[in-house]
C-alpha cells in the first residue's frame, strides 16, 4: 500500500495517474473539505481530520503503507516533520512532491521579502492604507496579535467552519472575503480597487497557487506584495514534477 498526505490542487493530477495503475492508495488529507475533492478517485481509504506524528503511524501500521508520499502544502513544514519523522519511526521510505514557488525570478521593485509574522508588523508600519491578506485563515490569529493600525481584509475558503471561526477571532464581517482560490489576475485586481488595498500580503504558492496573477494584479497597481518567505527544510529524496514522481513511484515500489 502507498500513502499519500495531499494538500495542494496537483493531488487529483497525482491520483488519476496513480490510478492507471492501481487502487492500493490510502490518502490522508487535513480537511474534509480536501478529501471532498478527491472522492471520485479509486482509493482504499481516505481520511479527512489532521494528523499527527502517531496518527500517521497507526495509519502506516493499519494498511501497511511501504512508502510514504508528502505533497502536503509547501508552507505546511509541522505535517511535513511529523511525515518524515513517522516514516523514519516506521522504517518505511518517504517521499516529498515539492511545489517550486514562482517569485524568486522576479524584479518588481516593491516585492518585500520576510522570514515571517513577526516581522510584519515593521513592514505594515511603513505602509498608509488597507492591506489584502491572502495567506490563509489559519495565519490569521498571527497578523491580529500585531495589533497593526492597518484595516486587513482576509481572503479564505468558502467553508462556514472557517467563517465562523475567523469571526470568533474578533474579525469584522466586513474585513472577510470569502471565496475559493486560485483567484485570477481581474478578480484579484478587482479586490484591490474594491477595498483600496496598498498591499498584499501572499506566500509563494507556486503557479497553480494563483502567485503570478497577484505579482501582476500588484504590479498593474502599482502596490506592495509582501512575501512570507518558506521555510528551509531538507526533505530528502523530492519530486517537482508529478508524471516524474508516478513514473517513480511505479517503476520503484511496483505498484
Amino acid at each position: 500500500m502507498i500513502g499519500f498526505i495531499l494538500g495542494t490542487s496537483e493531488g487529483k493530477k497525482i491520483l488519476k495517474m496513480m490510478n492507471r495503475h492501481t487502487d492500493k492508495i490510502v490518502v490522508s488529507t487535513a480537511t474534509e473539505y480536501g478529501g471532498e475533492l478527491l472522492k471520485e478517485y479509486k482509493v482504499a481509504h481516505l481520511n479527512t481530520k489532521p494528523l499527527d506524528k502517531d496518527g500517521l503511524i497507526d495509519l502506516i501500521k493499519n494498511f501497511n503503507i511501504t512508502v510514504l508520499v508528502d505533497a502536503s502544502h509547501p508552507y505546511a513544514t509541522e505535517v511535513s516533520k511529523n511525515a518524515m519523522q513517522s516514516a523514519k519511526d516506521s522504517k518505511i521510505a518517504y517521499i516529498r512532491y515539492e511545489r517550486e514557488g514562482v517569485l524568486s525570478s522576479s524584479d518588481y521593485k516593491n516585492i518585500i521579502k520576510i522570514q515571517g509574522y513577526n516581522e510584519l508588523k515593521e513592514v505594515l508600519e511603513e505602509i498608509d492604507g488597507n492591506i489584502l491578506n491572502t495567506t490563509g485563515s489559519r495565519n490569521i490569529g498571527n497578523i491580529l496579535k500585531l495589533n497593526c493600525r492597518n484595516r486587513i481584509i482576509h481572503r479564505i475558503l468558502p467553508s462556514s467552519k472557517i467563517l465562523q471561526e475567523v469571526l470568533d477571532l474578533g474579525v469584522d464581517i466586513q474585513d472577510v472575503i470569502a471565496i475559493k482560490g486560485p483567484v485570477g489576475y481581474e478578480l484579484n485586481k478587482g479586490f484591490i480597487d474594491q477595498y483600496n488595498a496598498k498591499a498584499i500580503i501572499t506566500k509563494d504558492s507556486g503557479t497553480v497557487g494563483g502567485t503570478l496573477e497577484k505579482l501582476k494584479s500588484a504590479i498593474d497597481r502599482d502596490i506592495k506584495l509582501i512575501v512570507i518567505d518558506k521555510p528551509k527544510m531538507n526533505y530528502g529524496d523530492t519530486f517537482y514534477n508529478e508524471t516524474e514522481l508516478v513514473e517513480h513511484l511505479i517503476k520503484k515500489y511496483n505498484f
